[in-house]
Parts: C-alpha cells; sequence; structure tokens
C-alpha cells in the first residue's frame, strides 16, 4: 500500500543532526493554487529558503504566506484551528500522502526536522467529490456533517448528569468505543482511498455509539440511515483496500468497517422481518 509505504514510524532525517547539524533548510514547493471551486487550478512552484527544522508545517506555510504577501502576492489559503492534531481542521496531501510522512500524524503536527535540505515538496487539497475545493488547500468537508446529521447522536433524557456507574459497561466495549471516538473527522480517509470512501469515517461515528448501552435505541435507524446518507452524497464504496486506516492521524482500525458492516447486516434483516404496517395495526387498518 502505497500510503503504508510513505510514511515512516520513526523519527530520522538528516535535518534533524546533532548539535551542530543544520538548523534551516532551503526547500521547494510545489503548491496547489486554485482562486475559487470554479477556477480550474494548477500546481505553482514557490521557494521557500532558510526554513527552521523547529518549525511545524503550517508554520512553515505561515512564514511563506509572510513572505508572499510581503511581495504582493496572494498567500496561500489553508485551513487550520487548534494546531494540536484534535481539532480535524488542518488537512492536505504532501507528497502524494494525507498528512505527510509522519504516521499517526496530523499536518499541524508535522515538523520541518523530517524533511530535507534540498527537498521539493508537493502540497495538494484532498481530492474527492464530496469535498469540491473552496480556494488553494481548503476543501468543504460539510458532507461530513450530513453524514453525523443522519445517524451520529442518542436519545438521552435531559437533567442532571446520571452516577457514571450507574450504566455498567464492559471493559472491551468501552475500549473500543473509545478508540473509535478519537475520530477528528479531517478527511484523511477519504483523500487516501482511491475510491473517496468515507467508510472509515462513519464506522467510526457508527462504532462509537453502538457499542455503548446509551446508543442502543437507535442503533438500527443510525446505520441504516448513515450509510443511505453516505452514499447519496457521493462517496465510494469500501473494498478493504486499507489506505484509510493507514492514513488516519488517529490510527482508527479497519476493524471498525467491520463493526459497521455487521450492524449494517443486523438491521437489514430485521427491517426485513418487520411486518407491513397495516398487518400491525390489524383490522383497523382496513378502514
Amino acid at each position: 500500500m502505497t500510503t503504508t509505504a510513505a510514511r515512516s514510524s520513526a523519527p530520522g532525517s538528516p535535518a534533524e543532526g546533532g548539535a551542530g547539524g543544520p538548523r534551516t533548510i532551503n526547500l521547494t514547493l510545489h503548491v496547489w493554487r486554485q482562486s475559487g471551486p470554479s477556477d480550474a487550478g494548477r500546481m505553482v512552484t514557490i521557494d521557500a529558503p532558510g526554513i527552521s527544522t523547529e518549525m511545524s508545517f503550517l508554520e512553515m506555510l505561515d512564514v511563506v504566506n509572510e513572505r508572499l504577501t510581503l511581495a504582493g502576492d496572494e498567500p496561500i489559503a489553508f485551513e487550520h484551528d487548534c494546531r494540536e492534531g484534535i481539532c480535524g481542521s488542518c488537512g492536505m496531501m504532501v507528497n502524494g500522502v494525507a498528512h505527510g510522512p509522519q504516521r499517526a500524524t496530523t499536518v499541524c503536527q508535522l515538523h520541518m526536522r523530517f524533511f530535507h535540505d534540498g527537498q521539493e515538496l508537493w502540497i495538494e487539497p484532498w481530492r474527492a467529490e464530496p469535498f469540491p475545493v473552496i480556494k488553494d488547500l481548503v476543501v468543504d468537508r460539510r458532507a461530513f456533517d450530513k453524514v453525523i446529521q443522519a445517524g451520529g447522536y442518542i436519545t438521552a433524557p435531559t437533567g442532571t448528569a446520571p452516577d457514571a456507574n450507574a450504566i455498567p459497561v464492559p471493559k472491551p466495549d468501552a475500549d473500543a468505543a473509545f478508540e473509535a471516538a478519537n475520530c477528528i473527522g479531517c478527511g484523511a480517509c477519504v483523500a487516501a482511498c482511491p475510491n473517496a470512501s468515507a467508510m472509515l469515517f462513519t464506522a467510526a461515528k457508527v462504532t462509537h455509539l453502538g457499542l455503548l448501552p446509551q446508543g442502543q435505541a437507535e442503533r438500527d435507524s443510525r446505520v441504516l440511515s448513515m450509510i443511505a446518507t453516505h452514499d447519496s452524497l457521493g462517496f465510494g464504496s469500501c473494498t478493504n483496500i486499507g489506505e484509510c486506516s493507514a492514513a488516519c492521524p488517529k490510527e482508527i482500525p479497519l476493524e471498525a468497517i467491520a463493526r459497521l458492516n455487521g450492524d449494517l447486516l443486523r438491521a437489514a434483516r430485521r427491517r426485513r422481518r418487520r411486518p407491513p404496517r397495516d398487518r400491525r395495526r390489524g383490522s383497523g387498518a382496513a378502514r
């Protein structure tokens, strides 16, 4: 798998060096520039000399944007918020890899010490039909919001919070639910998948609620509705290639998709077994 091979799990680069190693590197950036959704877009080459190896990738882009602004050019548009790897706002392809070469790392937490002096970097936005480009590296990810709106919630009574131990949850289920809940909705799974499938994202949302007692009331309707919405938005089908999990900065495992498929099969069978509405109502339905 390309993503797995391209990512590194251990640091190590000539830019790190020792006490006397290089502290700055010179880069050549090839950045996707697109003025708006209707613009065709193009790759633009930008020289980035004197980049500190202590910078994060987004800080490097900040420096490049300052230089572009001073030169009277349009800065590169990219999305960001917390810059701590938890909000899911940042996201771009770096040399063809979602979030860049470091495994389990968002691009905001990727540091320039992992790149070489003189290296060329190709920086592009997520590529998927449901994620249209707004400008440069910024894409519209509202499709994820629609998938969540279709069923990513539970029904719970209002009032004071219940006691933490009122509903027992088996430890394996709690651990698996917490693992799935780590999904930050960045979209790397979609960008890495050759089918542009959002199945790992959808599976993470379905799994973390479906494993808990509080999520059982809507368990069947949740998976049916979220999958139907996923498909209607133009996301592709899952063919178990595994690029999504390899690119995921939170390392959501493929087992989440297996759980989703189990829930979907079970919900579909229950729906087929359910008697017609008029039959349930009895003789009064024929009036």
